[in-house]
């Protein structure tokens, strides 16, 4: 018996070092990490002719550009459907001065904490065997 468990850990030794060389039972082929390509120079094409801007004069792309990214985010002149009409009638419009209120130091905030997390994380239910417990 300790003659077998010699010969086992004998083996396994000689087939873990056999994995060290470069050729034995692991051998694998591997890319040169040497063997790096240089990328050819980026060049100018020969007709490149764009003249610098006059000063004063605006930018040719910059109107068309300001509403085209107006249009995509907001959605532009097309008609709004049922349920965002009734949405934004719920809405309301908002005060003149909503961002500059917000960003009060003395606006009144809610702490959303673990208080927030346990009500979100509540099983559903009727209510009625409902408990809550604030710890600190």
């Amino acid at each position: 018996m300790k003659k077998t468990g010699a010969l086992i850990l004998v083996t396994t030794g000689a087939v873990l070092l056999s994995a060290c060389g470069s050729t034995g039972l692991f051998n694998r082929n591997r890319p040169d990490e040497f063997a790096v390509q240089r990328q050819s120079p980026l060049v100018v094409p020969p007709d490149f002719s764009l003249s610098p801007p006059k000063q004063g004069e605006p930018r040719p792309a910059d109107d068309n550009l300001q509403q085209k990214t107006l249009d995509a985010l907001f959605g532009g002149p097309q008609a709004r459907s049922d349920i965002e009409r009734t949405t934004l009638g719920m809405a309301g419009t908002a005060d003149a001065g909503i961002r500059s209120s917000v960003g009060d130091p003395g606006t009144y905030t809610v702490a959303k904490g673990q208080v927030t997390r346990a009500i979100l994380a509540a099983p559903e239910g009727d209510g009625r065997d409902a408990q809550t417990s604030i710890g600190g």
